[in-house]
């Protein structure tokens, strides 16, 4: 459909969209599952672009930013060649970053970066990230690689994408098609256990990662695309004096973006953290690609081009 280009208006800057990321939101949103988002809407949560205006000194006209936001949600969203995005959730695109890449970073790394800071990361702490060819669980993964962490440990459930975790230099991925989760963890660790699990699957990989914990040890849950519900056993919480929270990006105060923002930010100028992209799908092509992500299940991103 045909929307008119927004205007500058207060807090808001004009980016000319050339990049979308696809997101599981956006097939909830399309199933009717997530009853906030109401139609008419153009879906789309995270995207890279080009400033046109309005964005002062901070953001220049021509700046190359990536940004998320309510967008595609309680508002219009990236799927569009144009969009008032929110001065504070603009972040500018280090020059050796491509904006394919970028599109796929926002949601992913900073739910990844907030998620370890909440979950007291530091260097030498082991993390466990389900999922290494998942947004999140990639995303963990190499930021708590990138910034010291003693092992930062992923799964897959077949041997392709372990295959293809190695290639990349994932060397601590568990192929659950061949091992148990709490056996490859206890065998990287040497019994120790995993001080943070970040777990963006749910269902059952939920209540396996809670008895990967190591004492003290805390589990962050903020994703179910393998289900809703799962069965835990109390005493991996009550025996290891451990923990179980919950998270959502959006619910995180401004400071937290920007801090998140930073980090993110430096990595991937450094070139410590690398996003990965698995396929790109012009935007006429949009249903097709939620399609593919849902049920392709692919290792990395899906990209819409503007």
């Amino acid at each position: 459909m045909d929307i008119p280009k927004p205007s500058v208006s207060d807090g808001r800057v004009v980016i000319r969209i050339t990049a979308a990321g696809v997101t599981p939101l956006e097939h909830t949103i399309l199933s009717g599952g997530y009853p906030r988002a109401k139609a008419p809407l153009v879906l789309g949560g995270e995207g890279a672009g080009v400033v046109e205006e309005g964005g002062g000194t901070a953001f220049s006209a021509g700046s190359r930013v990536m940004f998320t936001g309510p967008y595609g949600v309680s508002e219009n969203g990236t799927s569009s060649e144009w969009l008032a995005v929110r001065k504070e959730n603009l972040c500018l695109i280090p020059d050796n970053v491509e904006a394919l890449s970028a599109a796929g970073v926002p949601v992913a790394y900073l739910t990844a970066q907030m998620t370890l800071s909440l979950a007291g990361f530091a260097k030498g702490k082991t993390v466990l990230a389900p999922a290494i060819g998942g947004s999140v669980g990639n995303a963990v993964t190499q930021l708590a690689r990138a910034q010291g962490a003693k092992h930062a440990i992923s799964t897959t459930t077949n041997h392709a994408k372990a295959q293809q975790a190695r290639n990349l230099g994932f060397d601590e991925v568990i192929d659950l098609s061949e091992e148990k989760l709490s056996d490859g963890v206890s065998r990287i660790t040497e019994g120790y256990g995993a001080d943070i699990v970040i777990d963006a699957i749910g269902g059952e990989i939920l209540s396996q990662a809670l008895g990967t914990l190591a004492i003290g040890g805390s589990l962050t849950t903020l994703g179910y695309s393998a289900g809703r519900k799962t069965t835990i056993d109390v005493t991996d919480l009550i025996w290891k004096r451990a923990s179980m929270k919950s998270f959502s990006l959006f619910a995180q105060p401004a400071e937290a973006w920007g801090t998140a923002w930073s980090i993110i930010f430096s990595l991937l100028h450094a070139g410590a953290v690398k996003p990965i992209v698995a396929k790109t799908v012009p935007l006429a092509e949009a249903a097709d690609a939620v399609r593919y992500l849902v049920e392709g299940r692919p290792f990395g991103r899906v990209v819409l081009t503007i």
